[in-house]
């Protein structure tokens, strides 16, 4: 079924299909999935890139962090410190003194820890007069973020303070139950130093710090400069961060960790960003795969061509040989398949003109003189037929009412009119089975009047073939073969049994009868009338049907008899159905 529908294609359209199919679609799935792929790969890669990066700031500013909380544990154990802190100092020469003992400490941190932006000691000591690292707690200060998100803190833990420019570490250095003064050490990161772990981190795309309840303290833009949106009155909740349409979020929570539990490195990265070369790349195979288009579209288009006008001309050249047109294909020596089509199709136009200037004229003539006479000789036959049977019903009825005068008459003139009547008026070739039928039983009356009680006949048909056109008398010769020669000459009582029924796209005449039957000379002839192509006599009879029948159907019909000598004959003829249109 396939294979049929391609072939109502044009060759022009089959080379598209094939060149839509083999080349333009492989080419653009092709193009597609490679830069589908590609984008999908760069994708995983630029994202496990910049979680690695999140990994490593995560780890780097925890690092930061955990040097500041160290310097605060290192403060918060330190003997001397605490002395200085708690006891009343009686004269400033006194403080002096203790703070000399000290200073080594804060010296060491300002030397050793460059992540360190600033050490600042509070306290509430009265005795204590402010100087480079300590100062006095003050209200000021109490009523400070800081202060106040540890005020209700009662261990000596390091607490982490982030704000939107700064990270700093505090930790209560006294315990207000057990001790007279309250004393809190807040340590500064360097700034510069964080920025610097940002700038190195390598994530390219927009940094936050959260706390633990998912505020965002601090922030840093993929640009480099800091989030306007947090500010020292504002922090972001985690629905109010910024995110691109493609947005791809990566978050580090810290562990285990009493100043860090809890916190979070939030990272959100453009995907159309770290898409960006691979965009750049797709215009360079938008540009491969116009090349790769337009250049096997050229060359198929000229191939194409090649093939397409030649076969148009050669085709173009071909329907004019219907209208008696042979005029030869243009050929320019091409070597290829449809050059040889050309050659061989110009060899074929001259042969075949030839052949109809030599032979076809002279041999439609000579056929058309053969139809001619033989619808002649059918012509004939017919005027023969009517008054040969007209004359032996006409001879009978004369003798019949001479001797009887019976009142059959009336009905066999009758019957007789109806013959004499259907033998002016059927002016064509063909009739129908139920026109024929009505001539035969007319036919059959009359000899049942001739034959009186002697005739006895029965007609089955299928009445789905009544209206099926056969040649004119086609059965009656056999009928009126069979009522004289084979009824006519027997002691007893005469059967005839005629059935007409259709088989296929067959009409099957069967006649019987119980009569003399046919001798075997008799059937000879007629097979000999059926197989070769014998002359039609003058006279009326089953030979002169036959070769009728053959003029009309040539083959296409079949002839059987069946005879035993005084035990009647059964002859069957098959003929083609011709319908109506």
């Amino acid at each position: 079924m396939l294979n049929f529908r391609l072939h109502h294609l044009k060759l022009r359209n089959k080379l598209i299909v094939i060149y839509v199919i083999c080349v333009f679609i492989p080419i653009v799935l092709t193009n597609v999935m490679f830069y589908h792929v590609t984008t999908i790969n760069v994708k995983k890669q630029k994202t496990a890139d910049a979680e690695q990066a999140i990994t490593l700031l995560q780890s780097e500013l925890r690092a930061l962090i955990d040097d500041a909380a160290g310097i605060s544990y290192l403060y918060s154990i330190d003997n001397q410190l605490n002395n200085l802190l708690n006891i009343d100092h009686t004269s400033y020469d006194r403080y002096v003194e203790s703070l000399s003992g000290v200073s080594n400490l804060f010296n060491r941190a300002d030397k050793e820890y460059k992540t360190i932006s600033s050490v600042t000691i509070m306290s509430d000591n009265p005795t204590i007069l402010t100087s480079g690292h300590i100062i006095k707690l003050e209200d000021d200060i109490r009523d400070t973020d800081w202060y106040r998100q540890i005020a209700n803190y009662n261990n000596t833990y390091p607490h982490l303070f982030v704000t939107y420019d700064s990270i700093s570490v505090i930790q209560k250095l006294s315990d207000r139950r057990y001790e007279a003064y309250e004393n809190v050490i807040k340590i500064d990161l360097n700034k510069n130093y964080v920025t610097q772990i940002l700038d190195l981190s390598g994530f390219e795309g927009d940094i936050y710090l959260l706390d633990p309840s998912n505020q965002a303290r601090y922030g840093r833009l993929a640009s480099g400069q800091p989030s306007k949106l947090i500010t020292a009155d504002r922090t972001l909740r985690l629905n109010e961060i910024p995110k691109p349409n493609k947005a791809i979020v990566i978050s580090k929570q810290y562990q285990s960790n009493r100043y860090l539990g809890d916190w979070k490195v939030y990272g959100v990265l453009d995907e159309e960003n770290i898409l960006y070369d691979v965009r750049q790349s797709g215009r360079f195979i938008l540009w491969f795969a116009g090349i790769n288009f337009l250049v096997p579209t050229i060359v198929i288009l000229i191939f194409s061509r090649s093939i397409h006008t030649r076969i148009q001309d050669i085709l173009k050249h071909m329907k004019s040989v219907r209208g008696n047109n042979f005029e030869r294909v243009p050929y320019y020596q091409e070597r290829d398949e449809v050059g040889e089509l050309a050659v061989e199709f110009n060899r074929m136009s001259a042969r075949i003109e030839n052949l109809i200037n030599d032979v076809y004229v002279s041999e439609i003539q000579k056929k058309e003189l053969e139809l001619r006479q033989r619808q002649a000789q059918l012509h004939a036959l017919h005027s023969q037929i009517n008054p040969h049977f007209l004359f032996n019903s006409l001879e009978t009825i004369r003798m019949r009412s001479l001797m009887k005068g019976e009142s059959q008459t009336a009905k066999t003139i009758q019957n007789m009119a109806k013959i004499f009547r259907k033998s002016i008026l059927w002016k064509r070739s063909f009739v129908t089975i139920r026109e024929e039928l009505e001539l035969i039983e007319c036919f059959l009356e009359i000899q049942k009047y001739r034959f009186d009680s002697k005739l006895e006949y029965h007609i089955e048909v299928d009445q789905s073939v009544m209206d099926i056109e056969i040649p004119k008398m086609a059965f009656l010769p056999f009928v009126e073969n069979a009522s004289i020669h084979g009824i006519e000459n027997i002691p007893g009582i005469g059967y005839i049994t005629i059935q007409i029924a259709q088989e296929q796209e067959q009409i099957i005449f069967i006649i019987s009868d119980n009569g003399v039957g046919i001798d075997q000379e008799k059937i000879d002839e007629l097979h000999r009338y059926f197989h070769e192509d014998a002359a039609m006599g003058d006279s009326i009879g089953m030979k002169n049907v036959i070769t009728r029948l053959k003029i009309c159907y040539g083959e296409s019909f079949n002839f059987a008899i069946i005879s035993d000598p005084n035990k009647g004959a059964r002859i069957t003829l098959r003929l083609p159905i011709t319908r109506k249109e």
